[in-house]
C-alpha cells in the first residue's frame, strides 16, 4: 500500500471522528431540550416533540451514523495496512474505548426510540451527565494516540485532567443555576 493511500484513509478518520463526535454532542443535547419540553402545555409539547423527533432523526441518520462508519472503516483500513500496531498496548485500549462508544452510540439511539414513542424515563439532569461521557472518552482517546506507549502520569498531566473534570463540573453547576432562575422566574409571573 502507498504512503498517500494510508495519509488518505488517516485523513478521512480524523475527518469522520469529528462528524462522529460532533454528531454524538450534538445529540443528547437535542435529547435534552426534547426531556425538558415536557414540561410545557401540551399544545407546545406536541409541537416540540414532531420537533426535536425529526432533528434527531436526522442528525443521528445523516450525521453521526455515517461520521461512525467513516471512522471505523478508515480504522480498519489503518490497521490492515499496519498490522503490527494491533500489538500496541495504547491501541488495544484504544480500540477497547472506541467499543464502548460503540455501545454509547447504540444507546442513544434507544434513547431516541423511547423519546419519539413518549416512554423515556431519563431525566434530563441524567442526560446531561450522560452527555459528558465522549468528551471524556475523546480526551482520553486522544492522549492515546498523541503519546501511544508514552502515556504522560506527570503533575502536568494530572492537572490537566483536573482542569477536564473542573471544566464537567462547571457545566453541571451552570445547568442547576439555570434551572433555578427559570424556577425563579416562573415563580414571579
Amino acid at each position: 500500500m502507498s504512503a498517500e493511500a494510508y495519509l488518505w484513509f488517516k485523513s478521512l478518520h480524523i475527518i469522520g471522528v469529528v462528524v462522529w463526535f460532533s454528531g454524538l454532542f450534538y445529540l443528547v443535547r437535542l435529547f435534552i431540550y426534547h426531556e425538558e419540553s415536557k414540561t410545557l402545555s401540551e399544545e407546545l409539547t406536541k409541537a416540540f416533540d414532531k420537533q426535536y423527533s425529526i432533528m434527531e432523526r436526522r442528525l443521528a441518520n445523516i450525521i453521526t451514523t455515517p461520521g461512525m462508519v467513516l471512522t471505523i472503516s478508515m480504522a480498519a483500513c489503518l490497521v490492515i495496512i499496519n498490522r503490527e500496531f494491533l500489538s500496541e498496548l495504547w491501541l488495544q485500549i484504544k480500540i477497547l474505548l472506541v467499543f464502548f462508544l460503540l455501545i454509547y452510540h447504540i444507546y442513544c439511539y434507544k434513547i431516541m426510540n423511547d423519546l419519539q414513542k413518549g416512554v423515556s424515563e431519563i431525566s434530563a439532569k441524567k442526560l446531561r451527565l450522560l452527555n459528558e461521557l465522549p468528551t471524556v472518552l475523546l480526551f482520553i482517546i486522544v492522549l492515546l494516540v498523541i503519546f501511544k506507549n508514552n502515556f504522560p502520569t506527570s503533575a502536568a498531566t494530572w492537572s490537566v485532567v483536573g482542569l477536564v473534570v473542573f471544566m464537567l463540573l462547571s457545566i453541571q453547576f451552570y445547568a442547576k443555576i439555570r434551572k433555578k432562575n427559570e424556577t425563579n422566574l416562573k415563580d414571579e409571573s
